[in-house]
């Protein structure tokens, strides 16, 4: 089923291009089969293992013929295009004619995979095709196994579909980018350059626009009623039986009484029906006469402003960023959107990343402070224990938390967040009574709302990531890998006390590697770049550094084991030792994705 809310594109394919030698006469006739079947194999493991973001299995486009020649590349070139191909694979189990088959698209990520047999140079191709992709500055993945293969061999070793898979994903999410927006609802945020929103980033590497959206416009369509009045009733009462209030910790002259915090839920929910409009658009808004705003601004993801100028007057935006960026609300399980606090797009982009590579649900949050050892010790008397005893990393923000991230969800009796198709009426239900939603602190947030309480259950494997920009080097990507920690109530309740107790915390230890950015805990926080990181669910850092190498920006620092990164054949021409200044010098070479509009 196709998810309509998926914005005004058809979802891209992936095209599998089966490469030949082009001799006739007994050559050619004697790899049609052998050839044919690698692309039908490669296809069933990309349907069998990936989905789009509608929880649909990918679909896969085989040219129609072998590819022998330039003619027919180009027919395939054309079925590709009509077929709405994003990205493709060429496979290959014999030698052919490198640069008359390769593909040219500039923007097409491709990857090619060369059979590692004896009987015909499958290896030689590949070695080839790749040699010409470079020279002509058109970077290609290279798939090559590591075990020689019989030629009759029809298995897809595990290591050849660890890279396929590996790549077929960080090529779906550029696919899946490319043509979208990024709606920034408001400006900046209390002078956080992440909410500086940055056109020239989004449309040369992402091939994303960017659409703007004053904040009065929420007001409008408030006071207008241009929205789902039928869908705002449910959701009240949806609100009023899930929703459940914590404490109010104002100072009593500061609290605010039962009308007002019933009027600030009425608002938060239409905040959160219009602003999901006014990314996406809503059938319903024409049926009421209002089709400029029906049509929404085909929005991948949007951060909205908030602090100061809507925060001060009015509702803050917690609840209607943490809803859209769960899995679920009034209306059912359905698929997270991509909502930033503080308009930071730069935290909006790496929670798309990870949306896009794993459809779960992201969690943006501060990188608010490193606990040491002693530290702890010292407020608590306790000690750190286990995979936090070397210090942990508190990370916790007001706003767009998805409740999905409170880590109540089961799989394999273990917490995860989930692909929406997944998720189980349990799952939300858990979700949902970890949740707290808690009156705002009005020395923060004037206006009132409610920002929602909950603490992430530990032993969840999680990947931390953030892009940066800087002058003179462009965009660069931020990844550390680890796991949520769960520590004693009376270790977190002193530490958490000491911040805002009425916001979600996940503690989190990243996996140390004894080296640079990772030598220890404090090293990961005194080197990230910003005051806001997103994490994803899993340890996707691999695919992540992939997905940059397609976008051509550099990944400053991570703790992914060497053997797991895949970058384009190109890279190792930069550098085999320091793997890092080889990125920085790649990305620059070859420079932004689509840089050359």
């Amino acid at each position: 089923m196709k998810d309509t809310l998926f914005l005004n594109a058809r979802l891209p394919k992936i095209g599998i291009r089966p490469i030949i030698d082009g001799r006739r006469n007994g050559v050619r006739e004697s790899l049609e089969n052998t050839t044919m079947g690698m692309a039908r194999r490669v296809k069933k493991l990309l349907e069998a293992n990936l989905r789009y973001p509608n929880g649909a299995p990918v679909e896969c486009v085989i040219a129609d013929t072998t590819i022998g020649g330039v003619a027919e590349a180009a027919r395939c070139a054309e079925k590709f295009a009509r077929e709405g191909v994003g990205l493709t694979i060429s496979v290959t189990p014999c030698w052919c004619y490198g640069s008359e088959t390769i593909d040219m698209d500039p923007f097409m990520p491709k990857a090619i995979w060369g059979f590692n047999g004896t009987e015909r140079p499958g290896a030689v191709y590949l070695a080839a095709a790749l040699a010409g992709h470079n020279q002509k500055g058109l970077p290609a993945f290279g798939i090559y196994g590591r075990d020689v293969q019989d030629a009759g061999d029809e298995k897809i070793p595990d290591d050849v579909a660890q890279k396929i898979l590996q790549f077929a994903r960080a090529g779906m999410a550029v696919a899946l980018m490319r043509g979208k927006s990024y709606l920034s609802i408001g400006n900046v945020s209390m002078g956080i350059a992440g909410s500086i929103v940055d056109p020239h980033f989004f449309e040369s590497y992402l091939g994303m626009r960017c659409e703007y959206v004053d904040m009065s416009e929420i007001t409008r369509r408030i006071e207008e009623v241009i929205y789902d009045q039928e869908e705002y009733a449910r959701a009240m009462q949806w609100v009023k039986e899930n929703c459940k209030e914590g404490a109010d910790r104002n100072p009593p002259d500061k609290q605010a009484g039962w009308e007002q915090k019933d009027n600030e839920w009425s608002t938060s929910v239409k905040m959160a029906l219009i602003c999901r409009d006014l990314m996406v658009g809503n059938p319903r808004l024409a049926d009421m006469g209002y089709k400029e705003e029906a049509e929404g601004h085909n929005a991948l993801a949007a951060g909205f402003q908030g602090q100061r100028q809507w925060t001060d007057h009015f509702p803050n935006g917690d609840f209607m960023e943490a809803i859209l960026n769960s899995s679920f609300d009034w209306n059912g399980i359905r698929r997270p959107y991509i909502m930033a606090t503080e308009n930071d797009s730069l935290n909006g982009v790496a929670m798309l990343f990870g949306y896009l590579l794993t459809n779960t649900a992201q969690v943006f949050a501060d990188v608010r402070t490193f606990w040491s050892p002693a530290a702890v010790k010292r407020v608590t008397g306790k000690e750190l224990e286990g995979i936090a005893a070397g210090g942990i990393i508190h990370l916790i923000n007001s706003g767009a938390a998805a409740l999905d991230g409170s880590g109540r969800m089961l799989k394999d009796g273990r917490p995860a967040m989930k692909p929406f198709w997944e998720i189980a009426p349990e799952d939300v239900k858990a979700c949902l009574e970890a949740t707290t939603w808690w009156p705002a602190v009005r020395e923060y947030f004037r206006g009132g709302g409610f920002s929602s309480k909950f603490v992430t259950k530990g032993g969840m494997p999680i990947t931390l990531s953030r892009v940066n920009i800087i002058k003179g080097l462009g965009p660069v990507l931020q990844i550390a890998e680890g796991y949520t920690v769960e520590l004693p109530e009376d270790i977190h309740r002193v530490l958490d006390d000491r911040t805002d107790p009425s916001w979600p915390t996940t503690w989190f230890a990243p996996r140390l590697t004894g080296k640079g950015a990772f030598t220890d805990v404090y090293s990961v926080m005194n080197n990230w770049g910003a005051n806001h990181g997103a994490f994803s669910y899993g340890h996707i850092g691999a695919d992540l550094i992939t997905l940059a190498s397609i976008l051509r920006i550099p990944v400053c620092m991570h703790n992914v084991p060497p053997e797991r990164i895949f970058r384009p054949s190109a890279w190792s021409a930069f550098g085999t030792e320091d793997l890092e200044g080889a990125d920085y010098r790649a990305c620059r070479n070859f420079g932004p994705l689509y840089g050359k509009y």
